[in-house]
């Protein structure tokens, strides 16, 4: 890596020095207090139908449905034995871990990413991987005990009791196990009559009472599924309000509080105006653009690669002389806000050739403007990172730029590790940004001081 270091000062980490006169100031991003609905209900009730209908009615791509099946306990040797003969009681409320189920709704509500269980019914046991869920807008979880402990009741925005007759409910029972879990007839309605139907009127019908619906028939019962429906749009209308207006909160004092000390304008030297009079200039061929655009993203990550946590290293030169210098103190890695940031990426090769990136994909709302998160792919450790570049061409209002460091954020990334690199930047965004995040370092080349379409990636990728 070449940040063009020669002999400096051998500093352990600067960054930590620095004071910066921007204080933390409260951001919730959208999917923080996700709305939570539960449905319970007999097996083979049409639980599972009903939740895939909820979400063809929403139509949002933030919705997910997760199963308590997923939350069984790990079997010890004798009880997986009698797993495989049919006698296990997987109908029992102790057979479900309440606890690890309410710590992850508890991150889901806080906005943090959590790691689910995977049960394999043909094993009985539960898997070695798990599935991540982070960034819902909704999450419907269903399972026969979805309303029965009353911490995960407490989370819950709605509580919907699915409600059929026993024998349809044994019959789909059946079908169910025998063509997905490897099951017989004969185990099927053993266990049926042996734990499903008495803890069903033990456990499962008792939740009735507790439900804020009833829904008979399933989907079937237009009249139900619309009043859901229109709970949940409401209530994610709402959410979206409060969070516009939190954004627009944020800028305050944007024109007479100085920016961050940990703001970096690019020194407009000859060179970078050269280039980006180049840039500007709406006769540049695309052929032009693309290269002077790619020699001036090498500039901006190598001044963002300045502000990474070197150590000291000694060297031998090939004259024989024993050399201090610095190197980077652990991995540093990319993040690519697309798709803006991807312009980045031939100067990000040409800095770093074997930089580790992700991928971000943060839109705006056409209708409200308020920006969402459409895809996440990050390195699986980029917690333990010691420096993460995110790179984007354009920040102009820093919803999408608050959003970005969010994610990082909420996936393990201490903010003073994180460098935002940009071309260009509006001073209300940016005064935004580090007033919710104070600790992190942003470099930006062309500092605006009103907001401006994006355009970069438009005439760099030429559509």
């Amino acid at each position: 890596m070449n940040a063009g270091i020669s002999t400096p000062p051998i500093i352990s980490d600067y960054r930590s020095d620095h004071d910066t006169v921007a204080q933390r100031a409260h951001y919730s991003p959208p999917w923080a207090d996700v709305s939570i609905i539960g449905v319970a209900g007999s097996s083979g009730s049409g639980k599972t139908t009903l939740s895939n209908a909820i979400v063809r009615q929403l139509n949002l791509p933030w919705v997910v449905i997760m199963s308590m099946d997923s939350f069984y306990k790990p079997l010890d040797e004798a009880a997986h034995q009698l797993a495989f003969r049919n006698e296990y009681d997987f109908d029992s409320p102790d057979a479900i871990d309440f606890d690890e189920l309410v710590s992850c709704l508890r991150d889901l509500k806080a906005g943090k990413r959590t790691e689910i269980p995977v049960y394999s019914f043909e094993k009985h046991q539960r898997l070695d991987k798990t599935t991540v869920i982070y960034s819902p807008h909704v999450l419907v979880i269903e399972g026969i005990f979805a309303l029965y402990d009353p911490r995960v009741r407490e989370l819950m925005d709605m509580g919907i009791y699915c409600e059929a007759d026993l024998d349809t409910c044994l019959s789909r029972r059946i079908i169910r196990d025998v063509r997905d879990r490897g099951r017989d007839v004969e185990g099927c309605i053993k266990q049926w009559f042996g734990f499903v139907k008495p803890n069903f009127e033990k456990f499962v019908q008792p939740q009735r009472n507790v439900a804020d619906i009833i829904v008979p028939r399933g989907i079937e019962n237009r009249v139900a599924m619309n009043m859901v429906t229109q709970y949940i749009e409401r209530k994610l209308l709402e959410k979206s309000t409060h969070h516009r207006a939190a954004l627009k909160s944020l800028e305050h004092g944007s024109e007479s509080e100085p920016l961050s000390e940990r703001v970096i304008v690019l020194k407009p030297t000859t060179q970078i105006r050269g280039m980006r009079t180049i840039l500007q200039d709406i006769d540049t061929t695309s052929e032009d653009f693309i290269f002077y655009f790619d020699r001036l993203s090498c500039l901006l990550i190598e001044e963002a690669l300045n502000n990474v946590h070197f150590r000291e290293k000694f060297v031998e030169t090939p004259q024989g002389h024993r050399y201090r210098g610095l190197t980077a103190k652990g991995e540093v890695s990319a993040v690519i806000v697309l798709r803006g940031g991807a312009t980045f990426e031939a100067g990000l090769r040409r800095v770093i050739p074997d930089c580790r990136t992700g991928r971000l994909l943060i839109q705006s709302n056409i209708r409200t403007g308020e920006p969402e998160l459409h895809y996440l792919k990050l390195p699986s450790d980029i917690s333990k990172h010691d420096s993460v570049l995110l790179l984007d061409a354009q920040m102009s209002s820093g919803g999408s730029a608050l959003m970005a460091v969010q994610v990082l954020v909420d996936h393990g990334v201490p903010q003073d590790r994180i460098v935002f690199a940009t071309y260009s930047g509006g001073r209300v965004g940016i005064h935004r940004l580090t007033k919710v995040f104070p600790e992190i370092t942003v470099v930006v080349a062309n500092l605006l001081s009103d907001i401006e379409e994006r355009w970069v990636e438009k005439r760099y990728f030429r559509c």
